[in-house]
């Protein structure tokens, strides 16, 4: 079950990555659109318009992504917090067809079985004598 957990925490951070990108772009695509656009004809309603859903919809996705990126560190280092972090993030990354469905039923597989909460589980100290 090590190797599984270890493949979670390394698709969460590769994934969260690919998402820091995805919102460079979107907010690149939509805001540089609008520079253009007002720039080359004067529209600054384009500008507005276009900054109005690009900046909304690459922070969603930059947020969701760093998490995602910190839930995999903290799931590569065994941190109870980050098991949790990465269950939410993969319900919400089955929505996202087809890669995210496939990874977020994976990565909830992983996380749920009995094996993997006793590896998130902190160490037992033996009581004194």
């Amino acid at each position: 079950m090590q190797k599984h957990i270890t493949a979670v925490g390394v698709l969460r951070i590769g994934y969260g990555i690919f998402g820091v990108l995805v919102a460079a772009l979107v907010l690149l695509f939509t805001v540089g659109i609008g520079f253009l656009a007002c720039g080359l004809d004067g529209d600054e309603e384009a500008l507005a318009v276009l900054s109005v859903i690009g900046v909304p919809i690459a922070t969603v996705l930059f947020t969701l992504s760093a998490l995602s990126v910190i839930g995999g560190i903290g799931v590569l280092k065994r941190r109870n917090w980050a098991r949790y972090l990465a269950m939410v993030l993969s319900v919400l990354d089955l929505f996202n067809v087809p890669l995210g469905t496939v990874l977020g039923i994976y990565c909830i597989w992983a996380l749920v079985q009995d094996d993997t909460g006793r590896l998130f589980a902190p160490p037992r100290i033996a009581p004194e004598a």
